[in-house]
């Protein structure tokens, strides 16, 4: 098997960070976090999707396609195992749903020339909940350009991470996803939750090992 390449995905506020964290931790694996805070463009974004949309996404996909650079060249020379708390196909998802259809289609070949080459990973974590579940641990964590996300684009949001997935299953069929209902589990507050995810992830990477 290739060196493990974990992605953790699903939207916003479902725990994402807090899992690979844990992976990470858990498996001495190198940990890759996406850049959020530091997009001076999100706070403009919220208050005004439509104007801000394109630059935001752009930042986005820049920086992540560094990212994914570099852990190109750290799994390459030090067969670094890495685990990540996003897949870069999340640029899409958000740049589907904000862009107009013209500037969508610029920006989908800039994003299928950058990525032609990036690391696949091996597994594709997928955490999902409710919207009513999001919201809340959207407000409990306090970031301020969060405060403006409204239930609307939420909905929408988890409705797109359904779809989206969905159709990278019919995709990448070698590719494993791994889906977890974030309102059933709790793997920041409950140890068992945590070691049942914990050990699901492994027991597929393993079972992905013994098929190469």
């Amino acid at each position: 098997m290739t060196v493990p390449f974990v992605a953790v995905e699903g939207p916003i506020g479902v725990g994402k960070t807090s899992l690979a964290k844990e992976v990470a931790t858990t498996f001495n694996y190198h940990l890759l976090k996406e850049i959020v805070d530091e997009n001076p463009f999100l706070n403009k974004f919220y208050e005004n999707i439509e104007e801000w949309s394109f630059q935001t996404e752009m930042f986005f996909l820049c920086n992540r396609y560094k990212q994914l650079t570099d852990i190109k060249k750290l799994r390459l020379a030090q067969k670094t195992s890495v685990v990540s708390d996003y897949h870069i196909f999340k640029n899409l998802i958000f740049a589907k749903r904000t862009l107009p259809p013209a500037e969508y289609e610029k920006y989908e070949e800039i994003y299928q020339i950058l990525t032609k080459d990036m690391p696949v990973p091996n597994v594709v974590v997928y955490l999902y909940a409710s919207v009513d579940t999001l919201m809340k641990r959207i407000a409990k964590r306090g970031r301020e350009f969060e405060k403006m996300i409204s239930r609307e684009y939420m909905e929408q949001l988890v409705a797109d991470y359904h779809t989206f997935t969905e159709h990278f299953e019919q995709l990448h069929p070698e590719i494993p996803v791994i889906r977890f209902n974030g309102d059933q589990l709790d793997f920041v507050k409950n140890p068992q939750d945590l070691q049942y995810v914990l050990k699901t992830i492994e027991d597929t990477l393993q079972q992905r090992s013994l098929q190469q």
